[in-house]
């Protein structure tokens, strides 16, 4: 799940605002919407490390290619734009930690839930979908921090429903399905509903397999409230044309992880091309390209997960 973040961790869609309502394009944070939606600033092309490539497996090195997947229905940071193509900011963090590794990523679009499970069984050698590094998670894979997110709470613009985001008790709340935000609701939120005697929130959260739905269902009022990372939540508001705003503080706060092969020798090369971008200034390159360089980091670290 992306436990995303809180979720932790917008199908970007590329897409369409149709007569008031929103087919989104992305996912998180963005500060420029020309920037976050077109994805058409230049990234400085960084030149292979000799000492990451020696890192690689043999199979990887000779083929040439990183097949990396991703859910592009998470705007900013994965999604497709009006031409079909997957783009945003893991997409190009993925083509630059592929060419610092003297590789070209191939960038495929998967379901969220099946990235892990493809990554173990060598379907894909990497995952960049905005996942959230988690113990749970490092159990299975080896996860690559490069960004930091939190999650942030949506609603409509002057709050029609009058959501409180500290007591969400009873409320019509859209989360993606297998994110952090939604084992949340099921595991923490309405435990303690329950416990103070309020109403549960309905369905443990009604959950979309597209983020682009679940900020949908909240721009034409099927829902009171959405939940999603904070970078996402941020680009939907911006490309709702004003719809939606957000309310209250961006809460547990958490790293993003490339996801590896458990024990891979390509592990160690995926930090070194992280570390590599952060020190050529791409890294933040990419991030302002997309308008998220709030979530910058200063080192990459190997299973950094915080809980």
């Amino acid at each position: 799940m992306r436990t995303r973040t809180r979720r932790s961790d917008l199908a970007a869609v590329g897409a369409l605002l149709i007569a008031g309502t929103l087919v989104v394009t992305g996912c998180s944070s963005s500060s420029s919407g020309k920037s976050g939606s077109s994805g058409s600033s230049a990234i400085p092309t960084p030149s292979a490390v000799a000492s990451l490539t020696a890192q690689l497996p043999a199979d990887i090195k000779s083929s040439g290619k990183l097949v990396v997947a991703t859910d592009a229905s998470y705007a900013p940071n994965e999604f497709k734009d009006a031409g079909g193509n997957i783009v945003g900011m893991d997409v190009d963090m993925a083509k630059a930690i592929a060419q610092t590794l003297g590789l070209t990523a191939q960038v495929q679009n998967a379901d969220f839930t099946s990235i892990i499970p493809g990554i173990t069984a060598n379907k894909y050698q990497l995952g960049m979908s905005s996942f959230t590094d988690t113990k749970e998670r490092e159990a299975t894979v080896d996860m690559v921090t490069y960004f930091s997110a939190g999650t942030s709470t949506a609603v409509k613009a002057g709050n029609p429903a009058k959501i409180d985001p500290n007591d969400l008790c009873g409320k019509k709340v859209a989360v993606q399905t297998g994110t952090t935000q939604a084992d949340e609701i099921k595991n923490v939120l309405n435990p303690a509903c329950q416990k103070a005697g309020k109403p549960t929130i309905p369905n443990d959260g009604d959950k979309f397999d597209l983020q682009t739905d679940v900020t949908q269902a909240l721009v034409a009022g099927r829902d009171d409230v959405m939940l999603a990372d904070s970078p996402v939540v941020d680009y939907a508001i911006q490309q709702t044309g004003g719809q939606l705003e957000k309310i209250g503080t961006t809460t547990d706060t958490a790293p993003y992880g490339v996801v590896v092969a458990k024990n891979s020798p390509l592990t160690k090369a995926v930090q070194g091309a992280v570390q590599s971008l952060m020190a050529n200034g791409i890294y933040k390159s990419i991030l302002t390209k997309w308008g998220v360089q709030a979530g910058a980091i200063d080192q990459p670290v190997i299973n950094g997960a915080t809980s």
